[in-house]
């Protein structure tokens, strides 16, 4: 729900807060803010808050010296875990140019347009998250170690997994921030934990993903440990995924969701940089259970894509991407690749064998796939391709 600057400016008085995060991304996805005081806010609204724009990561080379930072009022949020008196608030933004226009490399902006160009288009997406990371003990300096809070395995119970309290605090406060958690357990690896999202609107999702990383690290943190979402935080033990569960249906309300699931196999190769950005993003892919073949299957979970049909509704669960990734671009080249699909009536190929096309096996040749491609190009400005694919 979005709010006026009045009704803004009454909860921050009725809240007594003091200070308002302005938060917004690099083109990684990694969460930026500023902190203004509540005088400030008339400002925000009506001409947005200047950064330096060639300090933030993937932004170098823009054209402006400043981008202004314009608030999301439909965000805005409590931090739960500052002081009672002189609370905190948080309100997620979009980048601006001095004139006025959206600022094409913001990647919650091609979020928008992506999905503007869908519901033209006849197509709702919706998108629900799994996403694990690791709890790691600090040492005695409060320096992070690689050593797991526990040694419980998959959906373990207390005491064996230690984690319980930490992802009972992490749920509690996701939800004190207006977000729907849906499950959480202890995953296979020692001290590897996941929490679910219930599916949302893209940029719902997105914004629920970018808030959950940060609620993650700062319980953690809490907790006297650190957590870790990169995608193989242990040699020999399980890497932490970033599956993603899409949902399509077109203005007739009829199920497409294999259809859009078919358009983003024809297409995982060429975006798979986007989704899996890191070296360490490879030597996830093809361990345990991570794909590393462009499969699909109705019956196992170990396939690129699980696709599942109940009561009448398909799933298509992407189990190849990792939380390095930024949610937004993600979910951005989701939709594209998914009208795609929709749009030129493209079917699933059989189901998966062992001589299915392998995904790309480095950063390296990711990043030559999606130079090379004429799909990523219209949809991603080229200043953020660089960045990705750069050596």
């Amino acid at each position: 729900m979005e709010y006026t600057f009045d009704e803004v400016m009454k909860y921050i008085e009725e809240e007594d807060a003091r200070f308002i995060r302005l938060a917004f991304r690099d083109a990684f996805g990694i969460q930026k803010n500023i902190a203004v005081m509540p005088g400030e806010m008339k400002k925000a609204f009506e001409y947005g808050i200047p950064i330096n724009a060639r300090k933030i990561a993937g932004f170098e080379d823009c054209p402006y010296a400043s981008l202004y930072l314009h608030p999301d009022s439909s965000t805005l949020s409590v931090l739960p875990w500052r002081p009672d008196h002189g609370k905190v608030l948080r309100m997620l933004c979009d980048l601006y140019t001095a004139d006025g226009k959206a600022y094409e490399s913001d990647t919650r902006i091609m979020l928008k347009k992506a999905v503007s160009k869908a519901r033209e288009a006849g197509v709702v997406f919706r998108f629900g998250t799994e996403a694990e990371f690791y709890l790691f003990k600090k040492d005695d300096e409060g320096m992070p170690t690689k050593i797991p809070y526990d040694e419980a395995g998959y959906m373990d119970i207390a005491p064996l997994d230690k984690c319980e309290n930490v992802r009972r605090e992490i749920g509690l406060t996701i939800e004190q921030m207006g977000l729907t958690p849906e499950r959480s357990h202890h995953e296979s690896g020692p001290g590897q934990n996941e929490v679910d999202f219930h599916y949302g609107k893209p940029l719902k999702a997105a914004d629920q993903m970018t808030t959950f990383k940060m609620v993650v690290s700062t319980v953690a943190d809490r907790y006297g440990l650190t957590a870790d979402f990169s995608p193989m935080p242990l040699p020999g033990q399980p890497g932490n995924g970033y599956h993603i569960n899409l949902y399509a249906v077109d203005q007739e309300g009829r199920d497409v969701a294999k259809q859009a699931a078919a358009g983003v196999i024809d297409k995982i190769r060429e975006i798979t940089i986007f989704l899996n950005p890191t070296d360490a993003s490879y030597a996830r892919l093809g361990n345990n259970s991570a794909p590393d073949r462009i499969n699909w299957s109705a019956s196992s979970e170990s396939e690129l894509m699980y696709i599942e049909t109940y009561q009448g509704r398909t799933r298509a669960e992407l189990r190849s991407p990792d939380a390095s990734s930024n949610p937004y671009l993600v979910y951005t080249l989701l939709i594209h690749a998914g009208l795609y699909g929709i749009e030129n009536g493209i079917e699933l190929p059989l189901e998966p064998d062992d001589k299915a096309a392998l995904l790309p096996s480095s950063r390296k040749e990711a990043g030559r796939l999606a130079r090379k491609s004429e799909f990523v190009k219209n949809i991603i400005p080229e200043g953020i391709i660089r960045e990705y694919t750069k050596s």
